[in-house]
């Protein structure tokens, strides 16, 4: 009878924190000309998860829809930035949320992609919800520094698992998200 409850209760929380990243906003930084903005757009549009990019030249900004059912891999759109000879200056990241609890300092895999919340109130994440990712390579050194003095957390650092991430089910040494709401 316990193995059944455990069982149960196991289904009922993977089922609660369900999610899939549907769009993002990516911002550039670097871009001169209208050249440029076209190499960034050609360089996501071949990420293999990505079905549509659309470009807002004056911005410098980037709306990119996922393939639905595809894993996203936002270090892949990252790289895309970077091999076209760019950086990535802010991502955010959209996806229809059912039951996540969001927590400061607290730990979720979505879609096979692990996350920790910098930032939170113990808001339960339902619908659709945009998510800031504030990791190395996501935003400007500056805006980084900010985050990393936010919290005491060593994998805010290098955006790898450690002890406070093992705690909440990610294995160590797994990449990990680090994210504000």
């Amino acid at each position: 009878m316990k193995k059944i409850i455990f069982v149960l209760a196991v289904v009922l929380f993977s089922a609660s924190i369900n999610a899939q990243f549907t769009k993002a906003n990516l911002k550039a930084s670097g871009l001169t000309c209208a050249m440029c903005s076209k190499a960034v757009k050609v360089a996501l549009e071949k990420v293999s998860f990505v079905q549509e990019v659309k470009v807002d030249i004056k911005n410098q900004e980037y709306a990119i829809v996922f393939k639905e059912g595809n894993p996203v891999d936002f270090d892949a759109l990252s790289k895309a930035v970077e091999d076209a000879g760019f950086s990535v200056a802010a991502l955010k990241v959209s996806g229809n949320f059912s039951g996540l609890n969001a927590e400061k300092d607290k730990h979720a895999s979505l879609s096979g992609i692990n996350i920790h919340f910098l930032n939170g109130n113990s808001e339960t994440l339902n619908g659709e919800k945009t998510l800031t990712v504030v990791d190395k390579n996501f935003l400007s050194a500056r805006e980084f520094k900010k985050y990393t003095v936010s919290s005491k957390h060593p994998c805010v650092q290098n955006g790898k698992s450690g002890d406070c991430c093992v705690k909440d089910g990610i294995k160590e040494n797994e990449r990990v998200y680090h994210v504000i709401i």
